[in-house]
């Protein structure tokens, strides 16, 4: 009886979190009553039956569940090939029902016709963290970008839209970019054993360069990484980010206890976002103090907000955020492409001639100039991103009645689009399981078979990822030094990828790095 009650209980809280989405204000177009009335029913939408009390919130539990967060890029795939290309996942307790849509077609009609405030899947946990246990912190109407939502979230994009977006904004930042990669080569010389294989925990060393380049761009403070004696707050934070991402499937997708009462995992997820806080604090300090000592082209993205906004809450926030998502995503997504050239010789070959033309020698300066011209780097990026995209799916939630893949879809409906799954279709991409950069090419004939809307790693439209220019400059930048200085190799067992919780090679990455 006493878990019937606390069921109860958390149909009523989901009930009560759709009715919050349901309020917000919308332009998004409606259809029109003939095009609506000749759709099929919601209710008639295919997908896996919900059982009684549970609803499908049951398949995620451990042992007697038949989804697995770790392997959510399986799970969707198996919707797709059991019920098509529009999959509805009702009854989920805690959060509204979610729609799996793996027609790109549709996606772009969804991208296009959303309103000036589009609303993303909610995150209720890190909601809670922002606007209800750390109010006092982010206040109403600067919390960032990411758990926020119509006016609120349109204003403070606004703001940074024009440091975090433009080209030329970013172009600022290669010469202290390329100096931070030049700190992770120097680090993989040091760590590398007699045959030249670098340890299992290679991929940490990735998210310390990652956090080092988020610093020099966020705040222009150099943190120590990559150094013998670092600081020990840079392995707390990258802990605190990795529990982060870790316990935000658990948390929202396994039945949502932790709305009753505060369990030991959402305390853990707590404290994890108040040590990801409070570290990036000392360092905001530390570059608000810095404040009219840099030139224009040196300001950090903090400081250049604050010459615009004059608004420090709005700077702290954004350089919050940056560090929040900015970590794991981007080492992820780097250590993921060095995997793939390593099991793709040929490719990487290919990727070395072009580098080497653009640095023939270890000290010819990386320029923006240079890194425009990689356009085969780039292909590998892309293509790494097709097959193994980081995070595997974005998507947006209803604010109007709306008719997707010829069904009624209501107000208040999470729309998926699991892009892992897409982009990895014969329909959308030829010879799709195999590492083809050349595709990415406009002198490939395989660059004009792919649809625009099956691979968006970072998303599309007014929400589409803030830092992505930032992310393409990280990312190219310390391929083209470690691909300069270094053939890689690997000889162990291939390696498959899960959820860890970025997407990610699934084993110790004993990659062998051979001096060029």
């Amino acid at each position: 009886m006493k878990f019937l009650k606390i069921t109860k209980r958390i149909i009523n809280t989901c009930a009560n979190s759709r009715q919050n989405v349901l309020t917000v204000l919308s332009d998004e177009p409606t259809p029109s009553l003939e095009e609506w009335e000749s759709a099929i029913p919601y209710e008639n939408v295919p997908g896996p039956t919900p059982i009684p009390l549970l609803g499908n919130t049951w398949r995620f539990i451990p042992f007697i569940g038949d989804f697995q967060t770790e392997h959510i890029d399986k799970v969707s795939k198996k919707l797709h090939e059991k019920y098509g290309k529009i999959v509805k996942m009702e009854g989920l307790l805690g959060r509204p029902d979610m729609l799996f849509l793996f027609d790109p077609d549709e996606i772009e009609k969804v991208f296009r016709q959303e309103d000036s405030l589009p609303f993303r899947p909610s995150m209720p946990s890190l909601n809670y963290y922002k606007h209800v246990y750390r109010k006092e912190f982010f206040g109403d109407n600067n919390c960032g970008v990411i758990a926020v939502h119509g006016e609120k979230w349109q204003d403070f994009r606004s703001r940074v839209n024009q440091i975090m977006l433009q080209p030329r904004v970013t172009k600022m930042y290669v010469k202290s970019i390329t100096a931070t990669s030049q700190e992770l080569v120097d680090r993989i010389e040091a760590i590398k054993n007699e045959d030249d294989e670098v340890p299992e925990d290679f991929l940490n060393e990735v998210h310390k360069w990652s956090l080092e380049s988020i610093a020099k761009i966020a705040l222009d403070v150099r943190l120590g990484c990559l150094d013998r004696d670092a600081h020990p707050d840079t392995q707390r934070l990258i802990d605190a980010v990795h529990t982060f991402f870790m316990l935000v499937p658990v948390l929202e997708l396994k039945i949502p206890f932790w709305r009753l009462w505060s369990t030991p995992t959402f305390k853990t997820y707590l404290r994890a976002l108040d040590t990801i806080r409070e570290i990036t604090l000392k360092h905001i300090d530390i570059a608000l103090h810095k404040l009219d000592k840099q030139d224009n082209q040196e300001l950090s993205v903090l400081q250049r907000v604050l010459k615009m906004d004059n608004n420090v809450k709005t700077a702290s926030n954004l350089a919050l955020d940056m560090f929040l998502v900015g970590i794991d995503t981007t080492s992820n997504a780097v250590a993921s492409i060095l995997y793939q050239l390593s099991l793709h010789q040929e490719k990487q070959a290919n990727l070395y001639d072009e580098v080497k033309k653009l640095l023939p020698d270890s000290d010819t300066e990386l320029t923006h100039e240079k890194l425009d011209r990689m356009q085969y780097l780039k292909a590998c990026v892309k293509e790494t991103m097709r097959m193994y995209p980081v995070v595997i799916g974005n998507g947006r939630c209803t604010t109007s009645d709306r008719v997707i893949g010829g069904y009624q879809i209501p107000k208040g409906i999470q729309v998926i689009f699991q892009h892992c799954v897409i982009s990895n279709l014969e329909d959308y991409f030829p010879r799709c399981n195999e590492f083809l950069p050349e595709r990415w090419l406009k002198t490939s004939d395989l660059c004009k078979s792919h649809h625009p809307f099956a691979s968006l790693p970072f998303g599309f439209g007014k929400r589409m990822c803030l830092g992505r220019r930032f992310a393409d400059l990280e990312i190219q930048t310390v391929l083209a030094k470690i691909i300069s200085n270094y053939k890689i190799e690997y000889h162990y067992e291939k390696l498959d990828y899960y959820i860890h919780p970025m997407y990610t090679p699934n084993g110790p990455l004993k990659l062998k790095f051979i001096k060029r």
